[in-house]
């Protein structure tokens, strides 16, 4: 399988992950789309981002985690059944709105919530569990236009601005996850 041979390749996964040590932005494979990974805790590396977007921060980011765990503290504030629903869909193309407990109003386009995904893409979930923090996982592309699906597409439109490009394959071109709001109800899907 071309996935789990990419997740595989440990050299470009230590590179990618240096870069996000260092500040910077590395280009990645998610399950439906390329998307823009760094440190979400690193303000220049969010920042970056927003201007390769050139995204409004008001709209917010999502962010990733290698594991549940991860997100313990916006968990820590939810009924046992609100937990059991999110759990039930990762690792997966599931996003949740958790109430935010430490993300900078940069991330969440100064909302009290946080976007929220442990991935079911093999190599997304083990770069954010290598990484041990939340990482920004945004889709690769210029705010308003479609998201890039292929390595090569990233490679054409960003390799002047991104850090990284970090060799993978799109799970299921073209599919973003679903975003669930806690409580009820799908805001995207």
């Amino acid at each position: 399988m071309a996935e789990a041979n990419d997740e595989l390749n440990r050299a470009a996964l230590d590179a990618a992950l240096d870069v996000l040590a260092g500040g910077g932005v590395v280009a990645h494979a998610t399950e439906g789309v390329w998307g823009f990974a760094c440190d979400a805790g690193c303000t220049v590396a969010v920042e970056k981002i927003l201007a390769i977007k050139q995204r409004a921060v008001e709209k917010g980011l999502i962010v990733i985690a290698g594991s549940i765990e991860v997100f313990g503290p916006e968990l820590a504030t939810l009924s046992e059944s609100q937990v059991a629903a999110i759990k039930a869909t990762w690792p997966g193309p599931h996003t949740w709105i958790l109430p935010n407990q430490r993300f900078d109003a940069r991330v969440t386009g100064s909302r009290p919530t946080i976007a929220c995904r442990v991935p079911g893409h093999v190599q997304a979930r083990a770069l954010a569990a290598s990484f041990g923090q939340p990482l920004i996982s945004t889709s690769a592309n210029r705010s308003g236009q479609p998201a890039v699906t292929q390595e090569s597409e990233a490679r054409e439109l960003f390799s002047e601005e991104v850090d990284w490009i970090l060799p993978g394959r799109v799970q299921n071109v073209g599919v973003p996850s679903t975003i669930h709001q806690v409580g009820g109800g799908i805001i995207r899907g």
